[in-house]
């Protein structure tokens, strides 16, 4: 019998991984139409729409050819994409924002996390694993955090789907209301340019999304509009950079819960009463950490600039097949099952982020100057 199947996996493999290639590298193409990133979508929310499309109509007929392929972009390829995310990063980005920005992030991520759990468990009656994909995305890098907490939540194709399309959708409607915010002048709100956009940086989900709601708070693009972007852009890095510790401190603390620890015997086993699953240690976290301190200490952008560009435009491509795959392996059916609750969770976390989090940096800007 093995030897029956093992001509088949190669095959697998090979036509999954350049299906994935394939709608990564259509999402890329289409990312980098102005309009596109001038509206928040980037290359990854492109890329897990196009897979959707697909997952629904054409691959269900090719998926017994290409189920290895796409599984293993969903897997392995998005862990090396969080592992090179790093060279975007350097801890000079911590210097930038100073302390305030830090204490900001903080709370903002851990806050939202804890309220997305609470919220949804005890509230909406939404299921653990979706509640917690659902504030990963919210509290620190959307759909990027997302899929770097599956691994760790042991989430399904529709749950963590379900997450990224809250991302999308509420980022989206953050690009167009900051800029209408800080139009109108409110009190309550942070006044100045800097300000604001850590403010925006600190709150919004993505960072194509920051990018492009801190151009628009200046519509004149004069320096306060720069400004804006460029400490709303800052405050967001510090932000993502929160992604490795975060997981690390989620995966102690499944570690530890006899639910999480009886799901993943329940996976291992195929049966309720298996043996107690292992402990899941997130080393592309690590990994992370370890390219952002590389890109501190050498400056790699002077040394080889032209290699690391290179790099980055590989990281997109990986990250872009690892959320084509999650889309090929998602079924709109599955998200209809899901319902109104996860979408209602995501806003009052929204709500929570635009008014809570002016009043975090109001608070913590009163408290340091």
């Amino acid at each position: 019998m093995s030897h029956a199947h093992a001509p088949q996996q190669h095959p697998s493999l090979f036509s999954g991984l350049l299906l994935s290639a394939v709608l990564a590298v259509a999402g890329i193409q289409l990312g980098n139409i102005k309009w596109f990133p001038a509206h928040g979508f980037s290359a990854l929310t492109i890329a897990i729409v196009l897979g959707m499309i697909v997952g629904n109509t054409l691959y269900p007929m090719i998926a017994h050819s290409c189920a290895h392929g796409v599984g293993f972009s969903k897997q392995k390829l998005l862990r090396a994409g969080i592992v090179l995310f790093g060279l975007r990063l350097t801890f000079q980005n911590v210097a930038d924002v100073g302390m305030a920005g830090i204490i900001i992030d903080t709370i903002m991520v851990g806050g939202t996390f804890i309220l997305a759990v609470v919220l949804g468990t005890r509230v909406f009656g939404i299921d653990r694993k979706s509640a917690m994909l659902i504030g990963a995305g919210s509290a620190i890098c959307g759909a990027a955090a997302v899929m770097a907490a599956e691994p760790v939540v042991r989430g399904r194709a529709e749950q963590v789907t379900v997450a990224v399309a809250t991302v999308v959708i509420f980022g989206t409607v953050g690009i167009f209301l900051y800029p209408a915010l800080y139009s109108m002048h409110i009190p309550f709100l942070p006044a100045a340019p800097a300000a604001f956009g850590i403010y925006e940086g600190s709150t919004i989900h993505e960072v194509a999304q920051v990018a492009a709601a801190a151009q628009s708070t200046d519509p004149l693009h004069t320096i306060i509009g720069a400004t804006a972007a460029s400490t709303g852009v800052i405050t967001k890095m510090v932000r993502v950079m929160m992604l490795a510790p975060f997981l690390i401190f989620l995966s102690a603390w499944l570690a530890r819960d006899p639910v999480h620890q009886a799901e993943g015997a329940l996976l291992a086993d195929g049966k309720a009463g298996g043996k107690k699953a292992k402990i899941v240690i997130p080393w592309f976290a690590f990994g992370f950490i370890g390219v952002v301190l590389l890109n501190s200490i050498v400056p790699l952008h002077q040394a080889i600039s032209g290699w690391v560009g290179h790099a980055i435009d590989f990281d997109t491509l990986l990250l872009s097949m690892a959320m084509a795959a999650l889309g090929l392996a998602t079924h709109i059916s599955a998200i209809r099952q899901a319902g109104i609750k996860p979408l209602l969770l995501a806003t009052v976390l929204f709500a929570w982020l635009v008014i809570g989090g002016a009043l975090v940096n109001n608070v913590v800007n009163s408290f340091l100057h």
